[in-house]
This record gives structure tokens, sequence and C-alpha cells, in this order.
């Protein structure tokens, strides 16, 4: 970040259940006594910064490109309607381009830019006044599919959420079950996301598709299936938090832009 050139940059590296030390000029610290996830952490650090635009960026991400902060501001610049800003996502150690960072159903050229109906947040650009109206990353699912609930609020704010394959930045395309809690933490928050952001009748048919779609995938990791169910009935039976939904006419306006919310 500190290598960004033609920006103003106001940067915190929060520590989530860890105390940021030694930090380089120009970068304060957000401590956090407890892990509240990666949605608390984010929440934390944008609360802790000034500016029109968010970067959220991860600890495993990297960008070689001087010029990509300023090149996205002004993506906002010239766009008034521009919500949020997905980059391309490359691993340069193995020149791959994971097809599940490219948020649209029909995957194709990962240089195509396009709208977006979920992002990845290991790398992405909010205009803070969407991020505000969202009401920033929700604290209760901790970790995973926030980038879906997130761009869904966007495009209900009014906002556009935008893939763009003219920019790139950095992420090592390692499989998200290195983490132990992915299975559970899927099948929940896949419930959670339903029942917190749809209208009511759309909430069966969207878990139910994605639960399809999750048998079908399974058949080569059976076993991911029991902690993913374990998953998925405790998003049935907790409190997801604060119920939100969107309009029937974001849900229209979706449909249109090729990606209807129940996939």
């Amino acid at each position: 970040m500190l290598a960004q050139k033609d920006v103003e940059l106001d940067i915190v590296c929060v520590g989530n259940g860890w105390d940021p030390v030694d930090l380089p000029a120009g970068v304060r610290p957000v401590f956090l006594p407890e892990n509240l996830g990666a949605c608390g952490g984010r929440n934390a650090g944008a609360a802790a910064v000034t500016g029109d635009v968010l970067f959220f960026f991860d600890d495993d991400a990297w960008l070689t490109d001087p010029d990509f902060v300023s090149r996205a501001i002004c993506a906002f610049d010239n766009w008034p309607a521009l919500g949020i800003l997905q980059p391309r996502v490359h691993d340069p150690l193995s020149e791959s381009d994971a097809t599940r960072w490219i948020p649209r159903v029909r995957k194709g050229d990962p240089y195509e830019s396009s709208a977006a109906f979920s992002v990845w947040e290991g790398a992405l650009l909010v205009r803070r006044s969407t991020f505000d109206a969202a009401g920033g990353f929700g604290d209760e699912l901790f970790y995973y599919h926030e980038g879906i609930e997130l761009a869904w609020r966007c495009w209900d704010s009014g906002d556009v959420a935008w893939y763009a394959g003219n920019l790139e930045a950095h992420h090592p395309a390692a499989a998200p079950t290195r983490h132990d809690m992915f299975y559970r933490m899927h099948g929940r928050n896949r419930v959670w996301v339903a029942r917190r952001n749809l209208p009511t009748p759309l909430i069966p048919v969207y878990v139910g598709t994605w639960t399809a779609l999750h048998l079908i995938k399974s058949r080569r990791d059976r076993a991911g299936l029991r902690p993913w169910f374990d998953g998925w009935k405790e998003g049935w039976r907790n409190d997801p938090g604060p119920r939100r939904p969107i309009s029937w006419r974001t849900a229209g306006r979706m449909a249109l832009r090729g990606r209807p919310p129940v996939i």
C-alpha cells in the first residue's frame, strides 16, 4: 500500500486479537482484544480511517501495480453510481486466475469486466456512502459469504457492484478448505445470508438451490458433508442477526443482469 502513487492514503493495520507493533511509518494500528472475525475486523478498520473510498486489503493479498489504487479511484470518480469495485484475482506463483473469484454464473474470460452480485473481500474497494448504507459487513457472519450480503445491499441502495477485469490483485490460489472451520461457516452463512437479506418467498429457493449444488460438488469431497450440514442446521436454528430484505425491485434488477437472487 505504501508503494501506491498519486493517491492520498490513510492506512491502518487491524490486529484481530493481536496487537500490531513495529509498523512502518504511515501505518496506524487498530488493536482488537479479541478476534471479531473478518467482518468485525474490517468494520473496525473502516471506522478508524477517513476518505470517500475504503480499500479492504487482506494480509495474504498483494499488489504489484503502484497505480492500482489511483486507477480504481478514477473509476469511482468517473462513475457516480459505482458502489463496489472488485479486481481480477491472479496467483503469479501458479499462473492461475481462480474462477471462484469471478463473480458471475458463466465465468468466461477473467479479463472481461461485468456486474457483480457477490464479491471477493480480499482486495475490495467500496464507496464509503455505499458501505454505510449497507450497514458495513455483517458482524454476525464472522467469516465467509459476507461479500454476497454486501453486494446485494449495494444493489439495493441503487448503486452498482462491478468486477473489473482490467485491475489485477494477487492472492494465493489455495483452496478455502485449508481453514478448519470452512465447511461449517460455508453451510451456516449460506442460510444466514438468505434469512438476513432475501424476501421471504425466495429464502427456501435460494438455500435449496445451493444445497443441491453443494451435494453435486461434494461427490469428490464427501468428508466435508457432515460439517457443512452441521453449519446448515445451525443456520436455521440460530439467530442470524438483523434482517434487512432487499426489495423485489432489486431482485428484478439482479435477474435482468443475469443473476437472480436464487443462485
